[in-house]
């Protein structure tokens, strides 16, 4: 049996002079190190119950994963919550 588990975007991953607007930023409950945020590497994360993303990297030490989507999200996609799948 899969667990899910819930996560909040934090933002778009960005550098002093650019966006990625396919890239971002989650805080998963359940995740609060580097360790907990590479093992999550390569799961599905589902916004709005129709789009879809993969982790791709950590961010950090405190547990914050990237996660790239096909379809960019909305802006207002920020604070929302994601699901773990």
């Amino acid at each position: 049996m899969k667990q899910i588990s819930k996560g909040v975007i934090l933002n778009y991953r960005r550098g002093p002079k650019s966006q990625k607007n396919y890239e971002y930023l989650i805080k998963f409950d359940s995740c609060n190190s580097r360790k907990d945020a590479i093992a999550l590497i390569g799961r599905k994360v589902v916004w709005n119950k129709n789009i879809t993303g993969k982790i791709i990297a950590p961010h950090g030490n405190k547990g914050v994963v990237r996660v790239r989507f096909k379809k960019g999200l909305p802006g207002q996609a920020l604070g929302t919550f994601v699901l773990l799948l």
